[in-house]
């Protein structure tokens, strides 16, 4: 009498990998077995023999409880890892759907350009007196582009001034106002230079939207032109009262330099005139092309 012949070791691998999966997604979906079995046709005996690994079964009965168990046949019988249910029922349902919505589907699971996000849009960061202002309201007059100061954007969300609003709402209002602003200025502009507070740092969230969505430029200057900047500009209350300011200013500046430093560029306004430092910014955004449609390669 012929003995039979032993199974191959890749064929014997594939019996193990199946019976081992139909085993796991029975389990997963908690059927016993003899609910297996009136779902799809297939004998208990049989079912046992194939998650034991000791049956060769039919295609068409394999079929019939890969569909009963909401699994790809392929799935089980590949090498590969197989596929998740609920992955497994988004490709289905991609499958199914007409192809506009298959076409909605693949831009919205798409991985985001970083320039397309950003656009035209430029964001001036630094501490006060850097000169985020002076040098963003002239560059955007000679790039014809809009400038938007964030505060100016607060305060007419607020309707009320600055001061009023801090008054009112304190540092965390003006934190949540400031970043529906970011939001809001996203939402209108598509092209302009922004210029925004130099706290705007220390708020993850609203910073991280602001790198995201901006092509970000660190101005910055050295604490003692921060602050005679501030003064000049009729501002003395850093120095009032506070004898430790320009220590204060110099740890702030310690501290946000990391975070000063996620910007795209930077322009060091240090001992320049105006419009050298002006002529810097517009060369930054020029050489990095912020303001051309597809940004820098």
């Amino acid at each position: 009498m012929t003995s039979p012949k032993p199974i191959p070791v890749a064929s014997a691998a594939m019996i193990e990998r199946l019976a081992t999966r139909v085993r796991a997604a029975r389990t997963a979906q908690g059927l016993p077995r003899r609910a297996l079995s009136d779902m799809s046709g297939v004998s208990p005996r049989y079912l046992a023999q194939l998650e034991a690994g000791e049956g060769n079964i039919s295609v068409i009965l394999l079929d019939r409880v890969a569909t009963a168990l909401n699994v790809r046949i392929e799935d089980l019988l590949s090498e590969a890892a197989p596929m998740r249910a609920d992955v497994a029922r988004v490709a289905r349902l991609y499958e199914e759907a007409t192809g506009p919505v298959q076409g909605r589907v693949r831009a919205l699971l798409a991985p985001e350009n970083p320039m397309a996000l950003r656009a035209q849009r430029i964001c001036l960061v630094g501490l006060r007196g850097a000169g985020k202002s002076t040098l963003g309201r002239r560059a955007a007059e000679k790039l014809k582009v809009p400038f938007v100061e964030l505060n100016d954007a607060i305060e007419a969300e607020a309707g009320m001034p600055l001061g009023e609003v801090m008054a009112l709402y304190g540092q965390d209002g003006y934190r949540a106002l400031e970043a529906e602003a970011i939001t809001r200025v996203i939402e209108d502009h598509d092209k302009l230079i922004l210029a925004v507070a130099g706290g705007i740092v220390a708020e993850s969230a609203t910073y991280a939207q602001v790198l995201e969505r901006f092509h970000t430029v660190w101005v910055r200057t050295s604490p003692a032109e921060h602050m005679a900047r501030v003064r000049a500009q009729g501002d003395l209350r850093p120095m009032e009262g506070n004898p430790g300011a320009m220590d204060q200013l110099k740890s702030f500046l310690t501290t946000r330099t990391p975070l000063y430093e996620r910007a795209l560029a930077q322009v060091d306004t240090s001992a320049k005139p105006v419009q050298m430092s002006v002529n810097d910014l517009l060369a930054t955004i020029a050489s990095n092309r912020f303001l051309d449609s597809i940004g820098p390669e």
